[in-house]
């Protein structure tokens, strides 16, 4: 059974925006943490940032600090992550995770949720 799902991928030139949407369950996102990894070609995935359960706390990658923002407005869905000025370091699939609890995390071990992940391109 899907319980998070990406949207909002595609190709973007370098310094341009896209906007990511992650939906989930509501018994999942009401009490989780939930955090937006990468992983591009031949790489690990790395975390890109995270909000705690309710939006008021939010940790980022310091490659994407000052470009990138998760909101997650009263506990609701859907959790976005805004990436302005993009890179081609950048590209890659993009994944959803929560974990049940308000745990952030920045690795990919501490969720138990995740989704099928949405490609992001940013051409030179």
């Amino acid at each position: 059974q899907v319980q998070l799902v990406e949207s909002g991928g595609g190709l973007v030139q370098a310094g341009g925006s896209l906007r990511l949407s992650c939906t989930a369950s509501r018994r999942i996102f009401s009490s989780s943490a939930m955090a937006w990894f990468r992983q591009a070609p031949g790489k690990e995935r790395e975390f890109v940032g995270g909000s705690s359960r309710i939006g008021e706390r939010t940790l980022y990658a310091d490659s994407v600090q000052g470009r990138f923002a998760i909101s997650r407005v009263n506990g609701k869905n859907p959790l976005i992550l805004q990436m302005n000025s993009l890179k081609p370091e950048d590209t890659g699939v993009y994944y959803c995770e929560a974990v049940g609890a308000d745990q952030l995390s920045i690795t990919t071990e501490g969720y138990d949720y995740w989704g099928q992940g949405t490609q992001v391109t940013v051409s030179s």
